[in-house]
């Protein structure tokens, strides 16, 4: 399985984190209501919780609670990562992206683009988008989210453990 990663720095509006984003790519070959259930059922497994079925914002947003899995299960997209001095990627069906509580994602376009999204542990999610007052209690809350203990999808043995216990 191949996996990439992406670093982002508080750009002044968007904290973002220490800790990468990872990418997954090709991760399953099912597509569709299959691949939704075969994702919620893998990150529940792995106490990646309180799953979800949508797509992602056209705007600018992260949550500073709580980091966040995205499996596409359906369709491709290009992403902003980092906000909008980040990194535009794209991804399609097949792809699981774990995105570092504070990390900025944003939807430029998409075709038929759907994902299942679910929070370690069964987290609630808050939702900012940049503003000034939102810090600096968002970095407060950032500092304060814990690394998972399992990775969305190789549980203990994931990259997620790997690269997110040694950050850079």
């Amino acid at each position: 399985m191949k996996t990439e990663t992406y670093h982002f720095k508080d750009d002044g509006s968007i904290p973002n984190n220490k800790f990468p984003v990872i990418i997954y790519k090709g991760v399953f070959s099912a597509r569709g209501d299959e691949a939704a259930q075969w994702l919620e059922k893998k990150f529940a497994e792995n106490n990646w919780k309180n799953s979800w079925r949508n797509g992602v914002f056209d705007y600018h947003h992260y949550h500073s609670n709580t980091h966040e899995v995205l499996g596409v299960y359906s369709g491709k997209a290009l992403l902003q990562l980092g906000g909008e001095k980040g990194q535009k990627l794209k991804v399609f069906a097949g792809d699981v992206i774990i995105i570092p509580a504070g990390v900025a994602h944003k939807n430029l376009g998409s075709n038929d683009f759907s994902v299942v999204g679910a929070y370690p542990e069964g987290r609630s999610h808050d939702m900012n988008v940049g503003k000034q007052e939102e810090r600096p209690q968002a970095d407060e809350n950032i500092a304060k989210v814990p690394i998972p203990k399992f990775d969305p999808i190789e549980g203990r043995e994931g990259a997620l453990i790997k690269i997110w216990d040694t950050p850079k």
